[in-house]
């Protein structure tokens, strides 16, 4: 009998997909009932689609098909020579669901995966039909001196891993090969071997600069304009986004509604969270069908 522990909740396989004239990402998707509204859900910082969302794929599936691309520079996501932009991951997400044919949307942001999700709806409106928003806000740093700050602070890190990629890289090359175990398609032997290979497969200084992206992202000017419904999932125990900007966040935007998750930043990551984020979703296809009805 074999001692390894099989990832759980089951982890979906994924394709790379090319993005005509942007690149190659990966997905993992699952396809739900016949005729199911589609559900993209969109990673926070130092995660990736499976990685995020892996509690979330087979309750959201009952219901919904669920598309979950890994960003740019992180997981296998779309590599580019381009500074890092919240802006061109929402592009890439446009993409992706035009040429799947998937669209209208329900777009799914988890903490940095939040502004790329108000991004895709502001910059392309005839993709989404809705937003959950968990753990995240319209600013992530408060204040011009504090957003300088963490700025600056991103900004070295992100020169010190241009000069270091190389070094960083290199050792990590036969170990991601190892560690994704087995050929091509099949399943982790367990979640903390696959979990530990997902966060080797990040662009280091994409990673950076995508910290510094969230630091200086504000949508305050605009945020009210948002015209989908929307649901905002309060993580009410947060230290990373501090639960009092998740509710300004739900209380900039018309009709938004809240649900409260009495958990962390890491709240994606228990069980208990996928049926929570199924709650979520239910609750902004409703008032999508609602005019239908």
């Amino acid at each position: 009998m074999s001692t390894a522990n099989p990832v759980e909740p089951p982890l979906p396989l994924g394709a790379r997909v090319e993005l005509a004239g942007r690149g190659t990402t990966f997905v993992r998707s699952v396809p739900g009932p016949p005729g199911s509204p589609t559900v993209v859900l969109l990673h926070g910082w130092l995660a990736s689609g499976g990685l995020n969302w892996f509690t979330a794929f087979e309750p959201l599936a009952r219901h919904y098909d669920v598309v979950a691309p890994d960003l740019r520079g992180h997981g296998r996501g779309l590599r580019s020579r381009r500074r890092f932009r919240l802006a061109d991951c929402a592009d890439d997400v446009a993409a992706l669901v035009r040429q799947q044919g998937s669209g209208p949307v329900i777009a799914v942001g988890y903490s940095m995966g939040g502004p790329v999700a108000q991004l895709l709806w502001r910059r392309h409106p005839d993709v989404v039909s809705g937003m959950v928003l968990c753990a995240t806000a319209y600013r992530f740093v408060t204040g011009a001196r504090e957003r300088f700050i963490f700025g600056s602070m991103m900004a070295t890190a992100a020169g010190t891993t241009r000069a270091g990629q190389l070094m960083a890289r290199a050792p990590l090359a036969p170990v991601r090969r190892r560690a994704a175990g087995g050929a091509p398609g099949t399943r982790p032997a367990n979640l903390r071997a696959w979990a530990a290979a997902e966060m080797r497969r990040h662009d280091l200084l994409k990673v950076m600069e995508a910290g510094q992206a969230i630091g200086s992202y504000n949508a305050r000017r605009w945020i009210g304009e948002v015209d989908v419904p929307t649901t905002v999932v309060v993580t009410s125990r947060d230290r990373a986004i501090d639960p009092r900007e998740q509710r300004k966040l739900a209380a900039a935007i018309p009709g938004a509604v809240v649900h409260e998750v009495e958990d962390g930043h890491v709240a994606c990551a228990k069980r208990e969270f996928g049926p929570a984020l199924l709650r979520a979703v239910d609750s902004v296809q409703a008032r999508v069908a609602a005019p239908a009805a």
